[in-house]
This record gives structure tokens, sequence and C-alpha cells, in this order.
């Protein structure tokens, strides 16, 4: 799945992609709501981690305007507060849970699990699954497969083709992937995406007639039928 960390506290904030990204989650971070805000809008996130006290705009603003933009994802709000009233106003807002600081990790992947399964539910099939051409990829379950075959994948392998198919036929640089997937030093992943593309196509496109994974020279990779 597609989640959204919006958390100022950069040690906490890298800390939780690193827990979401074991369990096979692709997450993308920010470190102050208007920058938060803004990815949440350009992009479709099944989940956002939205802590309340944020830089420049807190997180009952964000998840405001996000509601008011027609933004569906589920929020799960972190906070230091702990009052009634402030689990009420960001429940008013839009959030769909609320956990309060300091937390324990394995409570944290817990809720955002119920939160998924609750999405899982409330989609439909098509928006639950990815398709191209004869490869899947359920969100829910984070199983791949081609012709029925199932596709044994990493948790960045899974990451990658998910990033790859919720943008089919569109052409993803080098840096729009490794800003996705990785998030880490450039230049210390130079060649860490071609090798992961290697690793994908071995997995997805080995033993069929047509291959889907394609390297446009000179820019980057995309997926198509």
């Amino acid at each position: 799945m597609h989640i959204l960390v919006v958390e100022d506290e950069r040690r906490l904030a890298n800390l939780l992609r690193r827990m979401l990204a074991e369990e096979r989650h692709a997450v993308d971070l920010a470190y102050d709501g208007q920058t938060g805000f803004d990815l949440a809008l350009s992009d479709t996130y099944d989940v956002v981690i939205l802590d309340l006290m944020l830089p420049d705009v807190d997180g009952l603003e964000i998840c405001r305007r996000m509601r008011t933009h027609g933004v569906e994802s589920s929020v799960l709000m972190l906070t230091a507060r702990g009052a009634v009233e402030d689990r009420v106003k960001g429940l008013n807002v839009g959030a769909d849970d609320y956990l309060v600081k300091p937390f324990a990790m394995a409570e944290l992947l817990a809720r955002v699990n119920a939160l998924l399964r609750r999405r899982g539910r409330g989609l439909n099939h098509g928006n639950a699954q990815l398709q191209v051409a004869d490869l899947t990829l359920d969100l829910v379950r984070h199983e791949a497969q081609r012709s029925g075959q199932i596709i044994d994948l990493t948790a960045k392998e899974f990451a990658l083709l998910e990033f790859l198919m919720r943008h089919p036929g569109q052409v993803l640089t080098r840096t729009q992937i490794i800003d996705h997937v990785w998030r880490y030093d450039l230049e210390a992943l130079s060649n860490v995406v071609d090798l992961y593309i290697h690793y994908l196509r071995d997995k997805v496109d080995q033993g069929f007639a047509r291959p889907l994974i394609k390297t446009v020279r000179g820019v980057g990779y995309k997926i198509e039928g």
C-alpha cells in the first residue's frame, strides 16, 4: 500500500518509514505541513499518518483541507495531546483514527493495518488491485500474479512494481523512482534502480513472450502491456 508520513520529528519519521517499508508498504515522507498537504493532493495514498503539531500548517488544518479537496485517504493522526476534546477535533475534521504520543510501534502498525483492511473492504476491485496486461498486484494481500502465477517479491521489489503500475505507460526517471521507493542519497543509489529493474524483469517478464517492463533510453523505465 501507499502511505504518506507527515511528521516534523525526523528521527521518528524515518523510523516509521523503515518499519512500514519492512511491511511492504511504499512510504513517502514530509517534514512540514505544507509539503505534506501538497503531497497528499499530488498522489493517491491509502493512509496518511499525520502529526498534529507541525511547522507552518498544523495537522488539523491539513486534514480539513484534504477533505475539502476530496482526498479520501484514511488519516491516522498523531499527537502529544491526550485530551478528549483534541481527539474530537481531529475526528471532526476528517481523521479516521487517533494515536497519542508516546506510542508503541506495534500499536501504530496495528492501527495502520486496521485502516488498510477497512479501506480494502470499501474499495471496489479495480482500486484494490492494479493491473497491466496479465500482471496483477493485489494491494490488500500484497500479492503479485502474472497469468495466474504468483510472483514472490521482496518489499522493495513490491514497492517498485507498485510505483510503476500506478503510472502505466508513463516514463519514470531514476530520480523519481529513487525518491519514491528509497528516498536516500541519490549518488549512493546511482545504480540501485537498474539493479532492481533487473530483479523485477527476472520475476515478472522472464518466460513470457511479451515483456511489460521497458527501458526508455536516456530517460528511465515504464510498464505497459
